[in-house]
């Protein structure tokens, strides 16, 4: 394949495109699911996720170097990949079943949920498959990860209006829907990736990667660390907490989901790193992480309600977790930053000494950091005093945000090591400026909780911060030009591309 430019705007706006189209569709999915399953159910399903975390976690070890291999056009590193992840999968899926019986002993789960812990096995397989097909895409064509995800969301909403609402299958019907729609995303991103089939696997790729790995699995050890303090919320705030924290962190997670407006910066980092691609990818992921956050605030009660109305007392929970979205979402940037501009796989040999004294082993370090901070915290704080599902959460979201603010200002530090850049501190403020009148206004016109006027309100917001916004600022006035001119991209110029050889 022809070397390809990656376009940061271009495939910055796919990818955060189809992930705002993916708000509309999950969030008619979430409601699927809330309206048809109990809050006991819904926070059985949340802890099934967090089970499943710690048997996926081997998913993302081999294609973190499959991207940076690809990225450099190594050949035959995706046909390298694709055979060890594909093992790797079997293997760890096998082991989670051979611990079903232990894990929902553990944590005293019933067993009429069996059917649906073993069901959930399939996820874990199919995680390692998309793991690598996407690893493979990412460097390449990463706006295709956009279309990757449309075609996931449609599935999962049509499945599941088949499943939930009209088969009654309840929790199944949820984990039937997710499973489905994952084969056709990777059936979707076949045909991007069959001819790269044919190329021969290279089994020093393997030596290296598992080598390396190393740090990988040093890197992923701390998330599965951190993963416990769910586990203690499940615990010790039982069912219910984690119901409150799964419908709230499903609507803070949408402020998250302005980081993919950098999507393309990590791996162009890889290949060439300028502080201009830095700035111009905070500059897209501030202007709309601030008034999602600010929108996330005003119309909290309203979108928890929309859920389930007994979400409704989450209120609190959102907030914070709205604080936690943001900063999280300005974390990513900077660690794409210290990722991207890591060179330490480009020698011949890796060795073990400079790994540990590289950029990447410190970030991931910090990771470990977050880990003992929040673990133990929390197992202290809920464990010996009784709360109820409701404080618990609360407590939880708090102790999370509070760690994360100070984690995210030692990356900023790590990534200006890296390469020279500065906040846009004036485009910041004008983003501010134009959030408040629309933050104002949201408040103003209050109404019901119910999904067309939360959704007309949320529009309204929107239109008056652009209208605002675009009046002060030149750049988003381009911007505006840019997202018109990138929809008839969509609309022309795709089908013309996937047909070229």
């Amino acid at each position: 394949m022809a070397r390809e430019q990656i376009k940061l705007r271009y495939s910055g706006f796919i990818i955060f495109l189809f992930r705002i189209i993916s708000i509309g569709t999950g969030l008619l999915f979430t409601l699927m699911v809330t309206r048809s399953i109990s809050p006991e159910e819904y926070g059985i399903l949340g802890n099934l996720g967090d089970i499943l975390s710690y048997f996926t976690l081997t998913s993302a070890i081999i294609p973190f170097w499959v991207t940076r291999f690809a990225a450099r056009r190594q050949s035959g590193s995706f046909k390298t990949g694709f055979n060890v992840n594909t093992l790797i999968g079997f293997i760890s899926t096998a082991i989670y079943v051979l611990s079903i019986p232990i894990i929902m002993n553990a944590i005293r789960i019933s067993w009429e949920y069996l059917p649906a812990y073993l069901a959930a096995s399939i996820i874990i397989f199919e995680s390692h498959i998309l793991a690598i097909f996407e690893a493979a895409i990412y460097p390449k064509r990463p706006e295709n990860l956009g279309f990757g995800l449309f075609v996931f969301e449609v599935s999962k909403l049509v499945l599941g209006y088949l499943l939930i609402f009209m088969m009654k299958m309840s929790l199944m019907g949820v984990l039937s829907s997710i499973i489905a729609a994952s084969i056709a995303q990777m059936l979707f991103y076949l045909r991007y990736l069959s001819h790269e089939f044919r190329e021969k696997a290279v089994r020093a790729y393997i030596r290296r990667w598992l080598k390396a790995s190393l740090l990988n699995v040093y890197g992923i050890l701390s998330g599965r660390i951190l993963m416990l303090a769910n586990i203690f919320l499940f615990i010790y705030g039982g069912e219910l907490s984690r119901a409150y924290y799964g419908a709230s962190s499903a609507i803070a997670s949408v402020i998250g989901y302005s980081s993919f407006l950098s999507s393309a910066l990590y791996p162009k980092l890889l290949s060439s790193a300028e502080s201009r691609d830095v700035v111009f990818s905070l500059k897209m992921v501030l202007m709309l992480a601030i008034p999602m956050s600010l929108g996330a605030v005003a119309l909290s009660e309203n979108l928890l309600a929309i859920l389930n109305p007994v979400y409704s007392v989450a209120k609190p929970i959102l907030v914070i977790l709205s604080a936690n979205a943001f900063f999280s979402a300005l974390s990513s940037i900077f660690e794409s930053i210290i990722s991207g501009t890591e060179k330490i796989d480009t020698e011949p040999e890796i060795l073990y000494g400079k790994m540990i004294r590289s950029r990447l082993f410190l970030l991931l370090t910090l990771h470990y950091v977050q880990a003992a901070a929040v673990v133990p915290f929390v197992y202290l704080v809920l464990k010996p005093l009784a709360f109820n599902a409701l404080e618990a959460t609360l407590y939880f979201a708090l102790i999370n945000t509070v760690v994360v603010i100070p984690l995210t200002l030692a990356k900023y530090v790590m990534a200006r090591k890296c390469i020279a850049f500065k906040i846009p501190w004036e485009s910041v403020g004008k983003y501010f400026c134009a959030a408040l009148p629309m933050t104002a206004v949201v408040l103003i016109l209050e109404a019901p909780a119910r999904l067309t006027l939360t959704v007309l309100r949320a529009l309204i917001g929107a239109s008056i911060y652009f209208l605002v916004l675009s009046a002060i600022d030149k750049e988003t006035r381009e911007i505006i030009r840019l997202i018109r001119k990138e929809v008839w991209r969509i609309l022309r110029i795709e089908a013309y591309r996937d047909e070229k050889p």
